[in-house]
């Protein structure tokens, strides 16, 4: 099997990569059936030299590869007819942007895979980014804390080499005793935990959070059952919830008044209530002043996310009275942190933990005659639409 790692062609350019040079030297050593063919880049975080050093074959084309790998959409003039491509699509829940992307794939009777739906059998996903999106994430929101209250300065993280450095800049800050609440029980929240475990930030309780005062600073991870609640009141199912989610409402509200600090790690989509609206943000009782928003769902679970922010200048200011951004910090505004693009900040870490994972789970499911996984993913099949993707078949259309 030949493999090939295509130069990441979108702009503005990811220098992440799907397979570190050590992940391709342990593939060629625990693999002689195949091959890995690197292409030639000036923009990736690991240079072409090490690729070539670990074992890879260096080379400007790699259409002749079975399977040709990346991390963002590829363009649609790099697409090589007839092949197998892997990578973040973004076409499968229609994305109006992509469309083009995606008639170019079948036009070019192409075999599309998505990271996205690489599931084991229950289900759960098996690789992404999510884990350095948290921990860049919860990073960034303490850089907005100490920007806005003048307490520490820390030095963003994509101008910091590596994770190493980054945690250097953390080591010499000291937290007051404040408040985090912190969303979602996922690949993001177990990220962004790690930080906070890194501060040694201590760990507390819902009801502890709403409810006591620390002479340190604290953190509670709230599940959702923390934060939804019946409209009609009775005890909380989960399995309602996501059944049901018409039925709840947000009370998200009630930590963000007495954090100082939120993190968003949780996943949404628009079927569910929103988190923190508008009108609640706006309550004079509301004392959170600084949201690291990872999500970054715009304009909807968290009313004050207007739109993303961008990594050399990741936060914006909120005023909750007009509802509006505005370009200066005052004791109303909220610091909101909404970078989206947050594991780009340190590509090597994001990249090694995203090819170990590759490595792990996917790999072998390529070397089979056949993989459930694999069909699972496949959004498009020799230029067809795959089963589980037909639905798609108006978008392509239309």
């Amino acid at each position: 099997m030949k493999i090939g790692i295509i130069k990441e062609g979108k702009t503005p350019p990811d220098k992440r990569v799907p397979l570190s040079p050590s992940q391709c030297s342990q593939i060629l050593k625990a693999y002689p059936r195949v091959d890995i063919f690197v292409q030639r880049s000036d923009i990736r975080c690991f240079k072409d030299e090490l690729y070539e050093k670990a074992g890879a074959t260096l080379t400007n084309d790699i259409s002749h590869c079975d399977l040709i790998i990346g991390v963002k959409e590829i363009p649609k003039e790099m697409l090589v007819n007839n092949k197998a491509h892997l990578f973040f699509s973004h076409t499968a829940k229609k994305q109006a942007y992509n469309r083009g992307l995606l008639q170019e794939i079948l036009k070019k009777d192409i075999t599309l895979l998505d990271y996205v739906y690489l599931t084991n059998d229950k289900g759960n996903r098996l690789i992404g980014f999510g884990r350095y999106a948290g921990v860049v994430g919860a990073y960034n929101g303490f850089l907005t804390y100490g920007d806005r209250y003048g307490r520490f300065k820390l030095k963003p993280a994509y101008q910091c080499e590596d994770r190493k450095e980054m945690e250097a800049q953390l080591s010499a800050i000291e937290l007051p005793a404040i408040k985090i609440a912190l969303t979602g029980s996922g690949r993001v929240s177990k990220g962004a935990r790690e930080i906070l475990e890194f501060l040694n930030v201590k760990e507390v309780n819902a009801t502890e959070l709403l409810n006591q005062k620390f002479d340190t600073a604290v953190f509670c991870n709230l599940k959702i059952k923390d934060w939804f609640e019946l409209k009609l009141g009775g005890e909380f199912e989960s399995n309602d919830y996501y059944s049901k989610p018409e039925l709840f409402k947000s009370k998200l509200n009630k930590y963000t008044e007495v954090s100082d600090i939120l993190i968003t790690g949780h996943s949404w989509s628009p079927k569910y209530p929103k988190l923190l609206s508008k009108d609640q943000i706006k309550d004079p009782k509301q004392k959170t002043k600084v949201i690291a928003d990872i999500t970054c769902d715009i304009d909807d679970p968290i009313g004050c996310t207007l739109r993303p922010s961008v990594i050399g200048d990741p936060y914006f200011y909120y005023d909750p009275i007009s509802e509006s951004e505005v370009s200066k910090q005052t004791e109303q505004t909220i610091s909101v942190m909404s970078v989206d693009n947050l594991p780009c900040e340190l590509p090597k870490d994001a990249s090694e933990d995203f090819g170990a994972e590759f490595v792990k789970h996917i790999l072998p499911e390529f070397l089979k005659e056949e993989s459930e996984m694999l069909h699972r993913a496949t959004i498009a099949k020799k230029g067809k639409l795959n089963t589980p993707f037909e639905y798609l078949e108006d978008f392509v259309n239309s």
